[in-house]
């Protein structure tokens, strides 16, 4: 590394040190750059709520403004008056709403990686500005705390019970990517069979790598699960804080904690929700109290196995990596910034 490089990388560090002094003000500016995007969306027309083949609610332009605009009223305020007790309620309750608007950005992420055109570009655009908004608002509600030292903690693995989150979480996927794999490869299951499957797919709009892997016998979800499962053991052991040798010219350095816990957040602050959500909903079909649509399956009998099999992944899954995620903050956070925390 040269003497201009060490500079640069010593300036840098020193400028996100002192985050807490000018978090508030990016937050701001995200907030007038939301509510413009809100407020142009809101005059042109443009749908920020997707569903299926209707393009949604065309209002909710409006309701982005209104965010947008409190998050700059308060974010403001910060600025001006410092992070006063009820700036941090209106801070976390702003960061809430943005949240929620975030939410199902992992779809598009994925749909995206598997090379295929989101739904609503305006509604994924949408997401992920909130996603940014939610951690810059949350980021600003915890301005007031010390400023992380340099100190590190050495590396450890995860308490027993977030261990057993992960096994549990892990197992969880079995039997959906199981019943991936059965169609990938051709089989049939919950009467139908692969060849069905994969027109379902091409009918549905799936791209062309997603399509030729299936071909394959390679279910792109299935792969997507075992790269999540990957990552979530990478949380709760040592390995996933220190690269190991089989990373070579990384080994032996430490892992960034934003690599892991980007889109471990990400994950667990879709899949959680949706899984927990699915699986309440498939609770009151199962009980008569709510239709079943069969849609691409031959029964709702059929529709209602597959759905219990993909919620239980999705829930049991997101439920782990949210506590895996914690666990690895927890533990990785500057040894002069820790506090005894019991998990």
């Amino acid at each position: 590394m040269t003497s201009d490089e060490r500079t640069m990388k010593a300036l840098w560090s020193a400028w996100w040190q002192r985050w807490p002094r000018w978090v508030a003000r990016a937050t701001m500016l995200w907030a007038v750059l939301y509510a413009g995007f809100g407020l142009a969306c809101a005059l042109s027309g443009t749908s920020l709520l997707y569903h299926g083949t209707d393009s949604g609610f065309s209002g909710l332009g409006w309701a982005v403004v209104g965010v947008g605009a409190l998050a700059a009223l308060v974010s403001g305020a910060v600025v001006l008056y410092g992070l006063r007790p009820t700036l941090r309620v209106l801070l976390w309750v702003v960061c809430a709403l943005v949240g929620i608007t975030a939410f199902s950005l992992l779809m598009d992420v994925i749909t995206l990686m598997l090379g295929q055109g989101v739904d609503s570009r305006a509604s994924a655009v949408n997401k992920a500005l909130a996603a940014v908004g939610a951690v810059l608002l949350a980021a600003t509600a915890r301005s007031d705390r010390p400023t992380a030292g340099t100190s590190v903690r050495t590396r450890s693995a995860a308490p027993r019970r977030v261990r057993l989150a992960a096994w549990a979480g892990t197992l969880a996927f079995v039997p959906y990517t199981a019943m991936k794999l059965v169609w990938a490869s051709g089989g049939t299951f919950a009467g139908i069979t692969g060849e069905e499957m994969l027109a379902v797919s091409e009918r549905n709009g799936a791209s062309k790598i997603f399509l030729t892997l299936e071909s394959w016998g390679l279910d792109p979800t299935a792969l997507l699960a075992a790269l999540g499962v990957f990552l979530l053991w990478g949380l709760v052991r040592p390995w996933g804080q220190v690269f190991p040798r089989w990373t070579l010219f990384l080994r032996g350095q430490r892992v960034p904690r934003w690599l892991p816990l980007a889109p471990a957040l990400l994950g667990a602050a879709t899949l959680a929700p949706y899984g927990v959500l699915g699986v309440g909903y498939l609770t009151l079909a199962t009980a008569d109290v709510v239709t079943m649509r069969r849609g691409d399956f031959h029964s709702p009998g059929d529709a209602l196995l597959v759905g219990w099999i993909g919620m239980i992944a999705f829930a049991g899954y997101g439920i782990a990596l949210t506590i895996a995620a914690r666990s690895y903050w927890l533990r990785t956070r500057p040894a002069c910034q820790m506090t005894v925390v019991t998990e």
